[in-house]
């Protein structure tokens, strides 16, 4: 499907909005970033054309725009072009990680939610682009958003670090920002609909030690896996066991607590 209406009318336009991006009136942004945003929700046909006639640079440079609706509709539109898989390599081409990292330390609620999900799907595209937001301020922010974001927020931040975690420097640093402990909550709570999402990310983090040793000192993390393992879905149970198996082999204390809760 083409872009409703008249085709070559439509290509116009949206060459048109493109180059308001770059308008020093902050109404011509606002009013074009908003079309974009609609336009690249609509069909993946879109979503090519948009990025073809160059927006992408211009979105993600939106990302810094003190409008907060600006904001928000310019990290919305990139999500919705990553979508499709070239444009997910043309936005990693424009450095978007600092400035998605950005959004979700100054963004509005769905701001912060979509900029969580845009870097879950950059994540999905290459090891590189999970090295380098890793080494971004990105990995803090999104455990934030886990403590603190709305339920949809929770489940964004939680997919971006379940690929995130699958890199080994990653796993590191999300141990050492704090994650067990909201994990582990999140793995306790079936009425928050994330248990499942939660014992993968702790899975990546058993594999390394501090990510054992972590979770062993968390309370309720030992519990929370055995529960897991009894009562979860059959992808939780797998990923609870593969955590307790790591964590004893990591430590003989973490075996003994484990066989007296299994107990």
């Amino acid at each position: 499907t083409d872009l409703a209406g008249d085709h070559g009318d439509n290509l116009q336009q949206v060459q048109a909005l493109v180059e308001d991006l770059q308008s020093l009136s902050t109404s011509t942004q606002g009013n074009a970033v908003r079309e974009l945003r609609l336009l690249s929700k609509l069909n993946m046909e879109n979503r090519i054309v948009i990025a073809n006639y160059g927006a992408i640079p211009g979105l993600v440079a939106l990302l810094h725009s003190e409008d907060p609706e600006i904001q928000e509709n310019a990290v919305t539109a990139l999500l919705n072009l990553s979508i499709n898989d070239n444009n997910k390599s043309e936005i990693s081409t424009a450095n978007p990680i600092d400035s998605l990292a950005h959004v979700l330390t100054v963004g509005t609620p769905a701001a912060k939610e979509n900029a969580a999900a845009t870097l879950f799907s950059l994540s999905l595209m290459d090891n590189e682009n999970k090295a380098a937001i890793g080494q971004s301020a990105a990995i803090p922010l999104l455990i934030d958003l886990l403590i603190n974001g709305s339920p949809r927020g929770q489940k964004d931040a939680l997919n971006a670090l379940n690929i995130l975690s699958t890199d080994p420097m990653n796993k590191l640093k999300i141990v050492r920002s704090n994650a067990v402990k909201p994990l582990v909550a999140l793995m306790s709570d079936p009425a928050a609909g994330l248990v499942d999402k939660a014992v993968a990310v702790i899975h990546n983090l058993a594999h390394i030690p501090e990510g054992s040793t972590s979770i062993g000192e968390v309370h309720g993390g030992i519990a929370g896996l055995v529960e897991v393992v009894e009562t979860g879905t059959k992808r939780s149970k797998e990923n609870a066991t593969a955590a307790l198996l790591c964590m004893c082999l990591h430590a003989d204390k973490f075996r003994i607590a484990v066989l007296q809760e299994g107990g």
